[in-house]
């Protein structure tokens, strides 16, 4: 990872990913390189060309507010991208580095083991998972690199099979996690966890250093996720995110179920430990239950 130049290489990957349409430019001709050129951004912008390439460069680094709101607006960014702009343009405090083992509170891991049906883990910000309740790790079992959420999607073999085996659910869990990464780094990406990780997965897998190459930045709190697990077979889970107020940094995820629905059923039939043999009996009965 290259920090010195974050802004401009912010700048030129989402200058890539706007396609010309999306800024009313129908008619604007061949193009060796894909999205909008300079040029273009820079008139949006309302700003001179050789500003603009300036910014790309890393030769300007501290535009003003009012360039900033032009650039966002010339670059079709939404909240979440604006305002890492903003942070990339003026950084505040570096954040403490994260090198060392992070401890989950008693009470909070208490919390999370008292809940028979409903999957939680707590992570940390480069999605290390520090805390799993019992039915998290039966709901992960199996999988490879279960220490982290972003090597196991991008490094496990049987991931676009447990993501419902379709390759465009699979692109959008990927996209969403490394997006989340991109919003917990913001400039900090001399942080060594995090270049330790991002070397990784980019010698390991295509996949992350062209999701990780956009610069896409999203902080998920909530996400809808189709699961297939060996056991129970294909699961609709939600996923919720909420930060711990008394660990910086941590995250807890809950996972949940449509009540009454097929999914929850699954769950329940997960967390009680029961044998294949039991299912399609328990299944029924639950299915009753919830009548």
């Amino acid at each position: 990872m290259d920090s010195n130049n974050v802004l401009g290489e912010f700048l030129r990957a989402r200058r890539e990913a706007t396609s010309p349409a999306q800024m009313g430019l129908l008619h604007s001709g061949p193009r060796r390189t894909p999205g909008l050129r300079r040029e273009e951004v820079a008139m949006f912008a309302g700003v001179s060309t050789d500003y603009y390439i300036r910014l790309e460069q890393g030769r300007e680094r501290h535009p003003s507010e009012q360039v900033l709101g032009a650039l966002t607006r010339a670059l079709n960014l939404d909240p979440d991208a604006a305002a890492y702009l903003h942070e990339l343009a003026h950084p505040g405090p570096r954040r403490r580095a994260t090198g060392e083992t992070e401890q989950v509170s008693p009470d909070l891991l208490q919390l999370i083991r008292s809940w028979p049906y409903t999957p939680a883990l707590v992570i940390n910000r480069w999605m290390d998972v520090l805390a799993t309740n019992p039915l998290a790790s039966a709901l992960y079992e199996g999988r490879e690199y279960a220490d982290n959420l972003l090597r196991m999607a991008f490094l496990d073999p049987s991931a676009r099979e447990f993501y419902r085996e379709f390759d465009l659910d699979w692109e959008q869990v990927a996209r969403s996690k490394v997006a989340r990464l991109r919003a917990a780094a913001g400039v900090d990406l001399d942080d060594p966890r995090l270049t330790e990780l991002v070397d990784e997965l980019s010698f390991k897998s295509a996949d992350f250093r062209r999701l990780w190459a956009r610069h896409d930045v999203a902080p998920i709190p909530r996400a809808v996720t189709p699961l297939r697990h060996h056991e129970v077979g294909d699961l609709i889970l939600t996923c919720e995110v909420f930060d711990v107020n008394s660990a910086p940094g941590q995250q807890l995820i809950t996972i949940h179920a449509e009540p009454a629905s097929p999914s929850e059923q699954a769950l329940i039939m997960l967390g009680s430990g029961m044998t294949p043999s039991d299912r399609e009996a328990a299944g029924y009965v639950l299915s009753v239950a919830h009548r």
